[in-house]
């Protein structure tokens, strides 16, 4: 296994952080362990070489290894089920009174490789499906890795991933493919469901603002300015009366955090 000096390790650290807003900064035996062998493999005798390269060249191939490398996109269907609880049962019924327009804005930020959204999508389609009008359930889901929206846009998924959603919701939602225990997403869903790239660092400049914001186990890669940062994009970004979700392991500064407190990992803007 390759070392990796404190320069390197500066180097490395600084570079994803002021470009991701990722803190690797308690993460050098997991950086060597995880990426000794892919910098082997590129062709470099050392840490040196491969981050001189990728700080001078910036390639996105590169910078797509390094962050599906070092960080973890481990999802399901239904993950953390009381947030969907919530959305179907509160969010929705309030959404359905005030939304006048029969428009909808969900944002799923770090949509990983798309159960997230397509979860989300199910629950709409159950929700309005017998309603009058016509709603615009359509979904934003956003992500930095392009690994992940390709496997979010395939929408292929095992029996595991799926095992917590209701019998009726596979069969509904989901068509089997020649592969044994292997699963294709309906054109219903994967019609409802806008994937883009997108940097949470970045600027928030979409056309609307959302009504529900879920942005669950991604901050957990942040520290606390960062994360303040971007939750005060995100309020900014949130319409009044809108919600904000995130994953059941993190938490905000109630003192700090512009939104209201409902219960843990659920806010919403007064």
């Amino acid at each position: 296994m390759l070392s990796l000096n404190d320069n390197d390790f500066r180097r490395l650290i600084t570079f994803i952080k002021s470009s991701f807003g990722i803190d690797l900064s308690q993460k050098r035996q997991l950086i060597i362990g995880r990426l000794s062998n892919t910098v082997v493999s590129m062709g470099y005798s050392s840490f040196t070489e491969y981050i001189d390269h990728v700080l001078a060249e910036k390639k996105p191939q590169d910078l797509e290894l390094l962050l599906s490398k070092l960080t973890t996109n481990y999802t399901f269907f239904l993950r953390e089920s009381s947030h969907f609880d919530y959305f179907q049962k509160t969010v929705l019924p309030y959404l359905e009174k005030t939304k006048t327009n029969h428009v909808l804005s969900i944002w799923s930020a770090g949509c990983s490789s798309g159960q997230e959204p397509y979860t989300l999508s199910m629950i709409l389609k159950e929700y309005f499906g017998n309603k009058p009008g016509n709603w615009d359930t359509r979904i934003l889901a956003t992500d930095i890795s392009q690994n992940a929206l390709k496997a979010a846009l395939a929408g292929i998924y095992d029996e595991e991933s799926l095992s917590a959603l209701p019998a009726d919701w596979k069969r509904k939602y989901f068509r089997p493919t020649s592969e044994s225990g292997v699963y294709e997403v309906a054109d219903v869903l994967r019609n409802n469901v806008i994937f883009k790239t997108f940097n949470l660092m970045d600027p928030i400049r979409f056309k609307l603002k959302f009504d529900v914001i879920f942005c669950r186990n991604v901050m957990i890669y942040f520290d606390q300015p960062t994360k303040e940062a971007l939750v005060r994009r995100f309020y900014d970004a949130t319409v009044p009366g809108g919600y904000f979700f995130i994953g059941h392991s993190e938490s905000l500064n109630k003192a700090t955090t512009p939104y209201h407190y409902l219960m843990p990992s659920t806010y919403r803007k007064e």
